[in-house]
This record gives structure tokens, C-alpha cells and sequence, in this order.
């Protein structure tokens, strides 16, 4: 049975707000399951229910893994508000990355025993979407080994590149959190962390309108995120 998910673009978004919508839905999808099975019952409802597939730019924002490191946070925190930074320790895996205007986050709040269960292709899924979506500019992205996110490969001087971030938190199989895509974003921003905490020299970060060097239509970027990421999942939208 193919699911059903509604869709909803919160347009620029403070994270905090943010977080509380995706935590309120997380939580609506678990307390489901556990009614459910406290009334005597085994496994899943048979009904399934309407999973909620997130679309926002946040204002500029340092976020924090649980297993992240603050040393590689490289502003103290004085610095941070005298710039307009707000900084966030949450808890989805992976180390620090940065969101800001021109890039799409994306928070699917999916109850995956409904869809698969199986973190690693999860992963993948959500790094497929947008593979999909650059392919249409003419980029083709890559996974690199040991990493997660979508990569495009070095080529001369230019290092291998992350497009794309992937950070998630998973409870009873509910998803939270999700991905970052580089559209055109202010990529100096991401000088103020040592991104993912990935020191490496030969790894750096970029955005579309940087590699395609025009700028991006959001809107029509989102659109094509939006079909793929349905594509991926094998899910209908719906009202």
C-alpha cells in the first residue's frame, strides 16, 4: 500500500519553532503505536497513518549532534550572537553543520515500520532525493565511503564537495530531523565550523548555483526535491 504524506513548506522558519513542530508530529505518530498496542493488540494499526514530509530556509543557526564536538564550533559564543548566529545542541546523529537562507531543509516525519525498516536504506533514500534533483542541473552526486550526505567528486584544484547534509534521529521508528541542501547558500558561513567535523583537506562543502554559477530558483529547486523525494519513497501527497 503506498502511503500517505502531507506536505508542508514552513518558508523561513526559526530552528527553534521548527524543532517543535517536527517533535509535536513525532511524538502524535509514537503515542499512536503505543495506544494501539496497549490496548492489546500486536504490532502496527492496520490503518496507517499520514506521515508529514517538512520543507523550510532557517535563519543563519549552528547545530550540534549529540556526537558532535564543540571544538568544532571555531566562534566563542559572544561572537556567535554579535553576528546573528543562534547555536542549538540537538539530538540527531552526526556533528555540527550549518543552516541558513538558500538552502532547503527538509524534515520528513515518517513512521518507517510503514515503509521499511532499515536505517542504513533510509539514509541512502534521503541522499537519493537529492542526487535525483542535481542530476537535473547536470551535476551527478556521489556517496563517499564513511560519510553520509551527497558529494560531488573533486575535479582539478576543487576538493571533493558536500552538496547535501544528512543528520537524523530515529524513535520506535519515527523519523526526526532530516537533510540540508546547498542551493545558494552563504557558503562562508560554513567557515565558522569545521564542518561535520570533517578536517580532511581534500573535502570541502559547495551549493547548486556555485557549481551551475547561476542563480537558483528556489521554488522550482523545491518542486523538484519534492517529486524525487515521492519517487524515492514510493509515496503519494496528499491535502
Amino acid at each position: 500500500m503506498r502511503q500517505k504524506v502531507i506536505f508542508q513548506d514552513l518558508g523561513r522558519i526559526s530552528y527553534a519553532e521548527a524543532w517543535e513542530r517536527q517533535t509535536v508530529l513525532h511524538r502524535e505518530l509514537i503515542d499512536r503505536k503505543t495506544a494501539y498496542r496497549q490496548s492489546g493488540h500486536v504490532g502496527i494499526p492496520p490503518t496507517p497513518p499520514v506521515h508529514t514530509l517538512l520543507f523550510c530556509e532557517h535563519p543563519p543557526v549552528y547545530t550540534l549532534g549529540k556526537s558532535g564536538s564543540m571544538d568544532h564550533l571555531l566562534l566563542p559564543e559572544a561572537a556567535l550572537q554579535e553576528q546573528g548566529f543562534e547555536f542549538f545542541k540537538i539530538n540527531r546523529g552526526g556533528d555540527i553543520t550549518y543552516h541558513g537562507p538558500g538552502q532547503i531543509v527538509g524534515y520528513p516525519i515518517f513512521d518507517l515500520e510503514y515503509f521499511f525498516t532499515d536505517v542504513h536504506r533510509y539514509v541512502r533514500s534521503l541522499e537519493e532525493a537529492i542526487i535525483r534533483t542535481i542530476a537535473e542541473y547536470g551535476l551527478q552526486g556521489v556517496r563517499q565511503e564513511g560519510y553520509t550526505g551527497v558529494w560531488l567528486e573533486a575535479e582539478g584544484a576543487r576538493p571533493m564537495r558536500k552538496i547535501g547534509a544528512i543528520g537524523v534521529h530515529l524513535s520506535r521508528w519515527v523519523t526526526l530531523h532530516g537533510f540540508a541542501f546547498n542551493v545558494q547558500t552563504d557558503l562562508s558561513h560554513f567557515g565558522h565550523i569545521i564542518p561535520c567535523g570533517i578536517q580532511a583537506e581534500d573535502k570541502g562543502v559547495t551549493s547548486l548555483s556555485m557549481e551551475t554559477g547561476l542563480p537558483a530558483d528556489m521554488a522550482a529547486v523545491k518542486e523538484k526535491v519534492k517529486t524525487h523525494f515521492s519517487e524515492v519513497f514510493d509515496f503519494d501527497y496528499v491535502n
